[in-house]
């Protein structure tokens, strides 16, 4: 019997499409044991601890503890540096990931693998290679020490410096990813009638990769916020210059556990700020 022969064929509700999706959405006894147990407890290890954080807090005391004048000033040094590591990203690492993913040279594999390498580094190690670097006897600090006169370690420009080092990987990568998801022919179009590659770039391609752009700063910015290693070797820990937050709830957990709990809820939250900014990226709908 054909449709036309069948008159309840038309208004008949289709159970294909609602079935298939049923089909690939399973409650929890539908999930096999070997995989719920471990899921759940992987769920328990990293939420755990921060809900023993969030018990722990002394609320009646936070108040005093953050209005006082070291967490202010330690909370104040960790914004300015972070914006401040955050736009020294943006201004050579957006390049850097044009550079990557528009531009075919040789070894461009081995460059891409030297930019991620701090993600994956541990940050000590990062501020060691940084005094290397740009200490006063370091490869390049010597000449910036002897002919200009800058001296990096162990100021605020060096918690810039540090910051920037092991929070620019996640900004590159974010921008190289999303200029490869856009078409390339936008820019070639932009040439053809006339423009130059830098105006097709600032006036095409940097408006389609501002999502990515932003959610590569934020991510950056979150990075270079809760930076410790790296800062605590290459710029010291003294208060009012190089103390930033993360030093700061070092600091007080050897004296004052109750403080440390205090700054580490604000960092927490800065986080939790973070990924609410981003959850159209990261996150999908149930």
């Amino acid at each position: 019997m054909t449709p036309l022969d069948d008159p309840g064929a038309a208004v008949r509700p289709r159970t294909g499409g609602p079935r298939r999706r049923r089909a690939g959405r399973r409650n929890f006894r539908g999930a096999p044991l070997p995989l719920l147990v471990p899921a759940l407890i992987g769920l328990a290890f990293l939420v755990l601890p921060l809900i023993a954080l969030l018990v722990r807090t002394p609320w009646s005391e936070l108040p005093d503890q953050l209005t006082s004048a070291s967490v202010w000033q330690a909370l104040r040094l960790s914004l300015l540096c972070a914006t401040a590591a955050t736009a020294v990203s943006l201004v050579i690492g957006v390049p850097l990931a044009w550079l990557l993913a528009r531009v075919e040279f040789p070894g461009r594999g081995v460059v891409r693998a030297l930019v991620t390498l701090p993600l994956v580094l541990p940050p000590v190690v990062g501020g060691v290679a940084l005094l290397s670097a740009l200490g006063r006897n370091g490869v390049v600090g010597q000449w910036l020490d002897s002919w200009f006169g800058i001296t990096l370690p162990f100021t605020t420009a060096g918690v810039v410096v540090a910051e920037a080092f092991v929070a620019m990987p996640f900004l590159v990568i974010s921008v190289e990813g999303t200029l490869r998801a856009a078409d390339p022919r936008f820019e070639e179009a932009a040439t053809t009638l006339g423009a130059s590659r830098f105006t097709a770039f600032r006036r095409v391609t940097l408006p389609l990769i501002a999502p990515g752009i932003a959610a590569g700063a934020v991510l950056a910015w979150a990075r270079a916020l809760g930076e410790f290693g790296a800062t605590i070797t290459f710029a010291g820990n003294f208060p009012g210059r190089t103390q930033t937050m993360p030093l700061a709830v070092y600091l007080a957990l050897q004296s004052d556990p109750e403080a440390a709990i205090a700054l580490s809820l604000v960092l927490l939250a800065v986080s939790v700020a973070v990924l609410a900014g981003l959850r159209d990226r990261w996150m999908t709908a149930s």
